[in-house]
């Protein structure tokens, strides 16, 4: 990114300066000099024609991991007021609606997994459904899955898949308010119905770390977490039914717009109003996805569970937290003195609401949200905690991850998928994976340091970083 574009606030805060006569909101980049100049100026462009949309409240922000997306930049939040005109926008929620990871703690270490970790590994590859076009034992119908799209991870837990005191650790509890399965497509349906309970592919992962570090020694006495414990991270979505649902509303929104008169700064970015019937039947149909994707991560936590338990019968695994970063949440936020209902697009960014949020578990409140910031095989990943500040920094935002610092085809042109696992391996860490292509488009050369994502957060006031985490076992789709 070329960064005489950019005018510095302090060190981890960045504008864009006005051009004379231009109409738009400020846009704000939390990012260190360095984070900043490996970002593509497509990050720049996109973030800029966010904040040209109607009803944008505040600042079109970019959190340190941003990079290019679909519409948005992966790394892009906005709230929208639907007083005001505020839009919804299938490109500022991303395809894949509410991609997210489920944390799971447990009272092993690594000294009692290791001898097992070889077999723990395959056992994993064999059980968890992973790749592309891999389906899993679970088939539902058409009226079972619109009970999924209402119920989300209550339904599974009602249905066997997991333990009521899970819940209580889920963002929204589980179940997410507003769903309309009358929404959502056949198509969609048809997709999805043989993923519940999948990994998926691409970045989407399954992991078993180690704490490495402890940063915070409060909030991490407060989320159960010592150095040298197990954790397993499981990194997955809503599958096919919500990418169906972006592709199909992202026609929807921008006949909407186009309806209504809305100029788009970028075709990408195609939106209705909150208020208007198109948004409305979006926000139903993303409301359905996100309790697919919550019930997904809750059955494939049942599995994980499973498997753990046939090479560690009296290992405890608890739920630690479960959150997503690819919605559009209905939130109260305050607004010069005031609390408003805003619309908060978040894509590729983490909720990450600070201490006393009423929403938050009690053994949590007085120490902020979980925040998961994920890595990928190599690239390790960070325990955080929600931050009072990021209220009016960010509206309660934070980073999702290590991001991308170049694409899936640089990545195949410079390794192999044997090599990486060859080299991983060396390293101490074991990668079980369907496709070997795969794995060279995830190689962790691939993304950003993610000691620096971490910091950058930290300091820009975002979430403070609770425990570092070193991968040990990752299956991969």
């Amino acid at each position: 990114m070329d960064l005489a574009k950019l005018q510095p606030i302090d060190d981890w805060t960045w504008t864009v300066p006005r051009a004379a006569g231009e109409r738009r909101h400020e846009v704000r980049l939390y990012a260190t000099r360095g984070l900043l100049e490996a970002m593509d100026d497509k990050v720049l462009e996109q973030i800029t024609n966010v904040a040209k949309l109607p009803g944008l409240v505040g600042a079109a922000l970019a959190m340190p991991d941003a990079h290019w997306g679909y519409g948005f930049p992966i790394g892009g939040v906005a709230a929208f007021d639907p007083e005001a005109g505020g839009v919804v926008s299938a490109g500022g929620v991303g395809f894949d609606i509410s991609c997210g990871i489920r944390a799971l703690r447990t009272d092993l270490t690594e000294a009692e997994l290791a001898p097992r970790a070889e077999a723990l590994a395959d056992a994993l590859l064999r059980e968890i459904p992973a790749g592309v076009g891999v389906e899993g034992a679970l088939r539902l119908s058409d009226k079972e899955l619109e009970d999924v799209m209402r119920g989300g991870a209550r339904w599974a837990v009602e249905r066997g898949y997991g333990i009521p005191e899970d819940l209580p650790y889920i963002e929204e509890q589980g179940c997410v308010a507003g769903a309309r399965p009358e929404n959502v497509s056949a198509m969609a349906k048809k997709r999805q119905r043989g993923e519940m309970g999948t990994l998926g592919s691409g970045n989407h992962y399954l992991e078993v770390q180690r704490v490495e570090r402890i940063d915070d020694e409060r909030a991490a006495a407060a989320f159960g977490l010592r150095v040298g414990q197990i954790v397993v991270s499981i990194h997955c979505g809503s599958r096919g039914l919500g990418h169906q649902i972006g592709t199909e509303f992202l026609v929807k929104l921008a006949k909407g717009a186009a309806r209504l008169g809305i100029e788009l700064p970028d075709r990408e970015l195609a939106c209705a109003p909150i208020a208007s019937p198109e948004g409305q039947e979006y926000l139903g149909a993303m409301n359905a996805a996100i309790n697919v994707a919550l019930a997904n991560r809750q059955i494939l936590a049942h599995l994980t569970r499973q498997v753990f338990a046939q090479h560690f019968p009296q290992a405890s695994l608890q739920t630690l937290f479960d959150v997503s970063h690819n919605t559009c949440k209905a939130e109260r936020h305050v607004v010069n003195g005031r609390e408003k209902l805003l619309y908060v697009h978040r894509k590729g960014a983490t909720r990450a609401f600070g201490p006393g949020h009423p929403s938050l578990p009690p053994d949590y409140r007085e120490v902020g949200q979980p925040v998961i910031i994920g890595g990928s095989m190599g690239t390790g990943s960070y325990i955080l905690a929600g931050l009072a500040s990021s209220e009016t920094r960010a509206f309660s935002s934070a980073s999702h991850g290590a991001g991308r610092s170049m694409s899936r085809n640089q990545a195949l042109r410079r390794w192999q998928g044997r090599e990486v696992i060859d080299e991983l391996k060396r390293r101490g860490i074991l990668v079980r994976s369907r496709s070997l292509r795969g794995v060279a488009e995830e190689a962790p050369g691939a993304y950003k340091d993610i000691e620096a994502v971490a910091e950058a957060t930290e300091r820009a006031g975002l979430a403070k970083r609770v425990a570092a985490l070193r991968p040990l076992v990752c299956l991969k789709g």
